[in-house]
């Protein structure tokens, strides 16, 4: 267990810092003491009145000094590495219980598909969602990665080191929340213009409360139950929405864009670029490009009415 690991989700990033951290302060250090010992030179044997530099030769003391602080700097580095390496290289091994999520990262989005009640991707009863991806604590977690467009790259500090997503090539990752919290993550390999608005959050939750979440994400959309929430779900239906998003329980099973079933119980919008509230959800409906300029979603011309109706309807998609 390391001092700061209650700032990470899991003992395999405490790992990561821990090199980092390890190679940091040796490097550090013998900066320091390089820095310093140049200093002292300069001042004491600089040319001044009264006193000429001199070159000394053959000092057999400073050069056993200057030869010996480099040589064990790099065995320090070599052994606090190599324990480091072989900890996180033990773990390159997908464990066998491991809960199977698959990862499409697109521009500019996180796209996460859940398996079926049975716990196997590729059934009929998987689900997506967007840009929130819930775990289990204590249970490995084993992605499946693909990046139908460009390179993307996955990388969620408090949780894992990162790891591309290439087109055409399927690669994993696994990993373990060893607590409960909510971990930023983000797309760590430049993928275009709204690269820096390409954001993930990762919840781990206990094991009853993920599985209530999964219920609740199986389930399709409430009926509205207020006269401007159908007039809403009209608007949704008729309009242009319909033609690029799905809402499971109503016609809507488009997949241009992101699964808006449970939108209401997300924290964010756009990949984490705005928090999900009314009026940044309106703002976003009307001209998504003033708001994040590339996105490939257009914008959408409402009246006052229609846009008050759409957002209580879609503000009790829980």
């Amino acid at each position: 267990m390391h001092w700061w690991l209650p700032l990470k989700g899991s003992t395999f990033a405490g790992d990561i810092d821990g090199l980092f951290l390890a190679i940091l302060i040796i490097t550090g250090i013998a900066f320091v003491v390089v820095e310093a010992g140049l200093i002292w030179f300069v001042i004491k044997y600089r040319q001044r009145p009264g006193r000429k530099a001199f070159y000394t030769h053959g000092n057999t003391r400073a050069e056993v000094i200057w030869t010996t602080i480099p040589a064990v700097t790099m065995v320090a580095l070599g052994l606090i590495s190599n324990h480091y390496w072989v900890r996180i290289k033990g773990r390159n091994s997908v464990p066998a219980n491991a809960y199977p999520i698959a990862i499409h990262a697109k521009q500019f989005e996180w796209q996460v598909t859940y398996p079926g009640a049975d716990g196997q991707l590729g059934t009929p009863d998987d689900f997506t969602v967007r840009n929130q991806l819930h775990v289990p604590v204590g249970r490995p977690v084993v992605f499946t990665m693909e990046g139908p467009d460009v390179i993307h790259s996955l990388w969620v500090p408090p949780l894992h080191g990162k790891k591309d997503l290439i087109p055409g090539h399927a690669t994993s990752l696994w990993i373990k929340a060893d607590r409960p919290g909510a971990f930023g993550g983000q797309c760590a390999e430049f993928c275009g213009y709204q690269h820096a608005h390409m954001r993930l959050l990762v919840i781990a939750e206990s094991r009853g409360a993920f599985d209530a979440w999964l219920a609740r994400q199986r389930r399709p959309a409430p009926e509205p139950t207020d006269a401007q929430a159908r007039r809403g779900r009209d608007v949704f239906l008729t309009g242009p929405c319909a033609i690029c998003h799905t809402i499971v329980g109503t016609p809507a099973a488009a997949r241009l864009g992101p699964d808006l079933t449970h939108l209401a119980g997300r924290t964010t919008l756009a990949a984490g670029t705005l928090p999900n509230t009314p009026g940044h959800l309106a703002g976003w409906i009307i001209d998504p490009q003033r708001i994040k300029p590339g996105v490939h979603m257009p914008s959408i011309g409402l009246d006052g009415a229609d846009l008050q109706a759409l957002l209580a309807y879609l503000g009790s998609l829980k």
